[in-house]
C-alpha cells in the first residue's frame, strides 16, 4: 500500500516539466564544473610558473 503512494507522489508534474527542470539541473552543474576547473587550472599554473 506504501508502493502506491509513491507512484502518485512522482506523477505529479507533467514529463516536459520535468525535462525543463533536468536540463537546467544540467546546464547549471556542468557551469560550475568547468568554473571549477578553470579556476583549478588558473591557480596551477600560477603555481607552475612561480616555481
Amino acid at each position: 500500500m506504501g508502493q502506491a503512494g509513491l507512484e502518485k507522489d512522482k506523477k505529479t508534474l507533467p514529463a516536459t516539466e520535468q525535462e525543463a527542470s533536468l536540463k537546467g539541473t544540467l546546464i547549471f552543474v556542468l557551469f560550475i564544473g568547468s568554473f571549477i576547473l578553470i579556476t583549478w587550472f588558473a591557480i596551477f599554473y600560477l603555481f607552475v610558473g612561480r616555481i
